[in-house]
């Protein structure tokens, strides 16, 4: 059977204290007033909890939300169909928000502003626009890419929220709930070092945790405890720092290939074979959380710490590919 380890209220939500404070004033304001709440934006690295924010918002206010994608929504007539279908006080949750096409955002607008939706109906000649009057509701948007939203549609959106990466202790505490739930058995040492190595992303702590009871099953132990972890993630190939193989690929080629930089991102993202998006949203928020990139004007460059760490993992693969030699 499937067990929802999603918060329900944001008294069960863990981390992002400044916006839950925050939340919790506006949500009961609005209450208050019975009013639709402000338009609200989250942004930030994926993983964080802003479909969770904006699904706890719905609860806290009893009311129905609705979710979609920005490319979900091709045409204006496909953001009408929900619009008109929204209930007093109803909000849509439309998550990849800066993916929206641009006729559709500019119809967003009034329906904003508003709560008025204009048609153009009929064509050329015959063309005239029918405005249809919508119920006040609250339009929740998520976005990984925050400089992509353009400027009218980022102004629209009353309450704006940046998602933090999480610290290890925040990460652990989530691991010990969603253990519990999940009927897991860990020590307090394991999850912090599962914790430690989740990146600042609960999404990837709740991953790992699911991996760690994949290796009890497959070894027969009842409890994840520090053993376990440390051989599991040298299996994961994930190290102390949490970096996988791409993180260490990317280190690599900033440190060695491009000499530290500066170096703009199409050029890292070409030798890596990966998507620029991919680099901007999964590897480079953590690579700067740990100080081991800044990015500037000219491009991305490596600090001390990355290139310490690029010198001494490197050395030690090149060590044990000497070895591995000798053997055969």
């Amino acid at each position: 059977m499937y067990k929802s380890i999603r918060p329900k209220n944001l008294d069960e939500f863990i981390g992002q204290e400044n916006i839950k404070k925050s939340l919790r004033i506006f949500i009961d304001s609005t209450k208050t007033r019975d009013e639709a709440l402000d338009h609200t934006l989250f942004y930030g690295p994926p993983g964080l909890g802003k479909t969770t924010l904006a699904k706890i918002i719905s609860e806290e206010l009893n009311v129905s939300i609705k979710q979609t994608n920005g490319p979900s929504i091709e045409k204006v007539a496909d953001l009408a169909s929900i619009l008109i279908n929204l209930s007093k006080g109803d909000i849509l949750f439309i998550d990849e928000i800066h993916r929206l096409p641009k006729t559709v955002e500019e119809v967003l607008y009034s329906a904003m502003e508003d709560f008025k939706l204009p048609i153009v109906a009929g064509s050329r000649k015959s063309a005239h626009t029918i405005v249809i009057n919508l119920n006040q509701f609250t339009l929740i948007g998520a976005t990984t890419r925050f400089g992509l939203l353009s400027p009218p549609l980022r102004d629209r959106f009353g309450i704006v929220y940046h998602l933090e990466i999480y610290s290890p202790e925040e990460l652990k505490e989530i691991i010990l709930r969603d253990a519990q739930i999940f009927e897991i058995k860990i020590t307090d040492e394991a999850a912090r070092l599962i914790g430690l190595r989740a990146r600042g992303v609960p999404r990837i702590s709740i991953q790992l945790l699911k991996r760690m009871r994949d290796f009890t099953s497959v070894i027969g132990k009842n409890v994840i405890d520090e053993e376990l972890v440390g051989k599991a993630f040298k299996d994961l190939h994930i190290d102390d720092f949490g970096l996988n193989d791409l993180d260490r690929k990317y280190i690599f080629n900033l440190t060695s290939r491009f000499k530290g930089g500066p170096v703009g991102i199409e050029a890292i993202s070409t030798s890596l074979g990966e998507d620029k998006g991919t680099i901007e949203d999964i590897v480079e928020p953590y690579l700067i959380k740990i100080d081991f990139i800044l990015r500037t004007p000219k491009g991305r460059i490596a600090t001390n710490k990355a290139k310490i760490y690029s010198k001494k993992f490197f050395e030690l693969e090149a060590d044990a590919s000497e070895s591995n030699k000798t053997l055969f």
